[in-house]
């Protein structure tokens, strides 16, 4: 079925219906792009809003936030990692709620070992991180890195403000290994056109640059004000300017290794939360290490 976006006057000035609330590492970039592809689906220019955390841009208002959402569609969208990073941001569902009651949400999420490595890798090649994985890993308490990859700890703070019905979950491995059902799965969430289909959907998957450590050229270069202007390009042109710019000021990161011990009590840390998530999501999650 073919299906044209009729537009005749660029509208802006409107509040989303459609928010992706993270998690952070699990594919949000990628899905994102897809659903932009949509012709009943128009999401926002830039990905990560950040509106509903006090602490970055709930301080702009309203008017700020209805100004991101452009063009005529059925669904318009967001996404930022950031709204499921309960320990560290407070009251982000309670301020959705408020201000979009009737928004539906999706929370993608990922093998939570996996995600909290790639979590790692992220900070440690932004210099934000500067001790090993394992010295990491020596405190389980209110630890960052696995605060956000206990998904239903998260999703517990919005099922208090928001019924079941508007909220999915779906994980990254499914989205990746079957695109095409997972997208339809998705669309018919959003009440959208399901059989949508684009050549898009196989040729472009967010591989950013977890594996790359930047030098203190590449760092300088990222604080540059032409910098920031990528952050609202498309994300797969953004992906290519930033691998073209980055790429030769960057050296490679070590996966780090996990020792059995270690993945033992990683395992054990995550069994009931992992399990939660997979029983609200209604099937397990293939691959997972729980």
């Amino acid at each position: 079925m073919n299906i044209v976006r009729t537009v005749t006057i660029a509208e802006s000035g409107r509040l989303p219906n459609l928010i992706l609330i993270g998690a952070m590492k699990c594919a949000t970039t990628s899905l994102h792009f897809y659903l932009g592809l949509h012709p009943q689906i128009s999401m926002s220019r830039e990905k990560e809003l950040n509106f509903f955390v006090r602490e970055r841009n709930w301080p702009k208002g309203i008017d700020w936030y209805k100004s991101q959402f452009t063009g005529v569609a059925k669904i318009y969208g967001e996404s930022s990692p950031s709204y499921t990073h309960y320990l560290i941001f407070t009251g982000v569902p309670e301020r959705i709620a408020a201000v979009v009651p009737a928004a539906k949400l999706i929370y993608l999420v990922r093998d939570p070992i996996e995600r909290a490595i790639s979590h790692y890798i992220h900070e440690f090649a932004a210099h934000s991180e500067h001790r090993t994985f394992a010295a990491v890993m020596a405190d389980f308490h209110d630890n960052r890195y696995l605060s956000r990859s206990l998904y239903y700890l998260q999703l517990e703070r919005y099922l208090q403000c928001f019924p079941r019905s508007q909220i999915l979950v779906v994980a990254q491995e499914e989205l990746y290994a079957e695109r095409r059902k997972t997208l339809e799965m998705i669309f018919r969430f959003l009440d959208v056109e399901p059989s949508f289909s684009s050549w898009l959907f196989y040729h472009f998957r967010n591989r950013s640059c977890d594996k790359r450590r930047k030098t203190a050229l590449g760092l300088r270069l990222a604080r540059l004000p032409v910098m920031q202007l990528l952050k609202r390009l498309p994300p797969a042109v953004q992906w290519h300017c930033e691998r073209l710019l980055y790429l030769p000021f960057s050296r490679k990161i070590e996966r780090p290794r996990l020792d059995t011990e270690l993945r033992r009590r990683l395992v054990a840390y995550f069994q009931d939360d992992s399990r939660r998530i997979q029983e609200y999501a209604g099937h397990k999650f293939p691959g997972w290490c729980v």
